[in-house]
């Protein structure tokens, strides 16, 4: 079953446009308050540049964070519901190759207990005509 995989740009755009929203910035005033352009902040913002670590350290400062979390897939709202979505599915097919697999071994167990029935039976039938 394929799921939607979260890029670690979209994680980290996503968390971050959620912390500069939460801490009441604008792009602008916030790309002011690190010290780089607001066309650069809004390019992060949608996935398209990638901060290196050092300017990632500077915005998680500037947002009175970790850089870690940054990368947390469940710190904004959209993030937790594709994590626990993953971590649903994930527990689905875990359900379903434990009941396959269960259902192949009773499958198995029901097919020798027919045969080994069948041989006694034939043991007998042998038996009575010798």
């Amino acid at each position: 079953m394929p799921t939607e995989v979260v890029s670690i740009r979209e994680i980290l755009a996503l968390n971050l446009k959620e912390y500069r929203r939460k801490s009441g910035l604008t792009q602008e005033k916030f790309a002011e308050k690190v010290g780089i352009s607001a066309n650069y902040l809004s390019m992060v913002e949608i996935s398209r540049k990638f901060p290196t670590p050092e300017m990632l350290d500077r915005l998680a400062k500037a947002l009175n964070i970790q850089t870690f979390q940054l990368f947390d897939p469940a710190a904004t709202p959209e993030g937790a519901l594709l994590h626990l979505e993953q971590v649903i599915i994930e527990n689905i097919e875990t359900v379903i190759r434990k009941n396959i697999k269960q259902d192949i071994v009773n499958e198995i167990n029901q097919t020798v207990s027919r045969a080994v029935k069948q041989a006694i039976l034939e043991e007998k039938k042998s038996k009575k005509k010798g």
